[in-house]
């Protein structure tokens, strides 16, 4: 596993320096609710990730074992990019981020509807998709 450079021995700190900057929360974003990912499908995001920056953050979390990729089943030419278990760790995070973003912007009406499943139970909401990232591990 890659050792990235610390600043500090602050957790929040360290955590940031994995998977702090918004391009890679987005890719563990994408990775939670599509299970598996290829390249072309993180190009597709409504965010628009430049291919530079994609494959960069792809190595960094590959590299400190937030992500894994795998051989294509349909193509030899393609990449799949799983959540490990340290990526599905994030999923609590990921959570509260945006539950805290519900309060602060005006939301897209489907992600209304997620945030509204989520509160009826957020923590069966997050056991549940733990175990179904998990099984695809």
């Amino acid at each position: 596993m890659k050792e990235i450079k610390k600043r500090s021995g602050c957790p929040v700190s360290s955590s940031l320096d994995l998977w702090g900057d918004k391009w890679s929360l987005l890719i563990i974003r994408d990775l939670m609710y599509a299970k598996s990912c290829t390249y072309s499908d993180f190009l597709k995001s409504e965010e628009k990730i430049a291919t530079n920056i994609l494959a960069s953050r792809l190595e960094t979390l590959d590299e400190t074992g937030i992500i894994s990729k795998s051989e294509h089943p349909d193509s030899k030419s393609k990449v799949l990019y799983k959540l490990t278990q340290k990526g599905i760790d994030l999923l609590p995070v990921l959570m509260e981020i945006y539950l805290w973003g519900e309060k602060y912007f005006q939301l897209s009406e489907q992600h209304k509807a997620f945030l509204e499943e989520v509160k009826k139970d957020k923590e069966g909401f997050i056991k549940a998709t733990r175990a179904k990232l998990l099984s695809s591990i």
